[in-house]
């Protein structure tokens, strides 16, 4: 069975079967879940100045560690959420995260106190944990060229990372924070809609089905290749949100002076975010053709020059800083998922991507709850360093990443 010009072979114990490709309704779908999943995270880290103010906050920096529920249960919830994925099924869960969103974001935007906020964004965190351990592997699942399928749908999270920062500043801006937070919450019901009406039953759920394995590993590499992608994603996952949930007030920090409109800050913001985002696209159709370990290492390399250079500049120079360091953060997003179609069989994917998931976003989320008090204590140059320093240690993770020859792979052919 033909799967597409893949780095792996027909033989090879890696190569997943091809089937025919999910609706292009229901990719879309799948594609718009991701880029909520991410808008609603940000929501909070783009807004957070204007809470402050209403809530009698001093300092934008007090009232950030409130936000670190929902990142931590970002984390947390994808264990569970991976494994009813598996168990009970990918579209029944997809619809509890389209409509568990929208109502937890309602509810949020309800918020009288620093504490209801925090409980309101706790809830967002739960739900959102569905999308990556659940989504993701319910796309790749149907997908012949599993590579771009990643690319394409990392493009769509990270637009909604965009959308964070450009339709938050306007609407909050326009119509106040609450409504930042409303007006995706409804958006994100109608998805559920049409998801439910668009996207048919799928059959058994996969951790349920009795095909045979199309991807078997021996226990050794197997083991090495989880360890590796949880290591890698724990240290991306710091990265990404140390920078999305800071760039907006480090933007503004250092173009004082120059741009004191929210509004411009966060069209700058998302410019950034939205040109980053296309790396994706071309990483993902890469992923097909060239190893990943070489292509990965490369990324991850590249980000330490851009992160030093953003830790010193101001003003335009910083533009261009920041917008090279997110195109390397963004670009490196897809290989942990492609690690684990790579190396992990449908069957238990979900539950693999939930427990990887739990892992990573359970200690990245320490990022979120460090941010306003490193800022406030020390300053965003001191946060880019030590960016800088993580980008490192992933370098040294990716190197122990096995090889193709390893795996029994062939070299891959343009």
């Amino acid at each position: 069975m033909q799967t597409g010009p893949s780095p792996t072979p027909q033989s090879s114990p890696l190569a997943p079967a091809a089937i025919e490709d999910h609706p292009l309704q229901v990719v879309l779908l799948l594609n718009v879940g991701h880029a909520l999943d991410h808008l609603f995270l940000l929501i909070f880290a783009t807004a957070v100045g204007t809470i402050a103010a209403e809530f009698g906050f001093a300092r934008w920096e007090d009232l950030m560690p409130y936000g670190v529920g929902a990142f931590f249960l970002f984390g947390l919830g994808s264990v569970p959420s991976g494994r009813l994925g598996d168990l009970w099924g990918r579209r029944p869960m997809m619809l509890v995260f389209f409509f568990g969103l929208g109502i937890a974001a309602l509810l949020t935007a309800l918020a009288q106190g620093p504490w209801q906020l925090a409980a309101g964004l706790g809830l967002i965190g739960l739900f959102a944990s569905i999308y990556h351990p659940v989504g993701i592997p319910m796309l790749v699942q149907r997908a012949q060229r599993p590579g771009s399928a990643i690319g394409l749908n990392g493009l769509a999270g990270n637009l909604g990372v965009a959308g964070a920062a450009l339709l938050t500043g306007f609407l909050v801006q326009a119509w106040g924070w609450r409504a930042a937070f409303a007006v995706p919450g409804v958006i994100a019901i109608v998805c559920g809609v049409a998801f439910a009406v668009l996207c048919a039953p799928q059959g058994p759920a996969p951790g349920r089905s009795r095909k045979p394995p199309q991807v078997v590993l021996p226990p050794n590499l197997l083991a090495r290749a989880l360890v590796v992608m949880t290591a890698a994603a724990v240290t991306g996952s710091l990265l990404f949100n140390f920078t999305t949930n800071g760039n907006t007030q480090f933007l503004t920090e250092r173009f004082g002076g120059r741009i004191d409109d929210p509004a411009m800050i966060g069209v700058l913001l998302a410019l950034i975010y939205t040109l980053a985002s296309f790396t994706q696209v071309v990483v993902g159709k890469l992923i097909d053709r060239v190893p990943l370990k070489r292509l990965y290492l490369c990324l991850v390399l590249a980000q330490i020059p851009w992160l030093v250079l953003a830790a010193v500049a101001s003003g335009w120079w910083l533009f261009a800083a920041l917008l090279g360091a997110m195109v390397c953060i963004f670009g490196s997003i897809p290989f942990t998922d492609a690690m684990i179609v790579r190396y992990v069989d449908d069957s238990v994917r979900s539950r693999v991507a939930g427990m990887r998931l739990a892992v990573s976003f359970g200690i990245s989320s320490l990022a979120v709850w460090l941010l306003g008090p490193v800022v406030k204590a020390s300053s965003f140059a001191s946060l880019f360093l030590g960016m800088a320093c993580i980008a490192a240690c992933t370098a040294l993770v990716v190197l122990l990443l096995p090889s193709e020859t390893a795996t029994g792979q062939q070299a891959p052919t343009p």
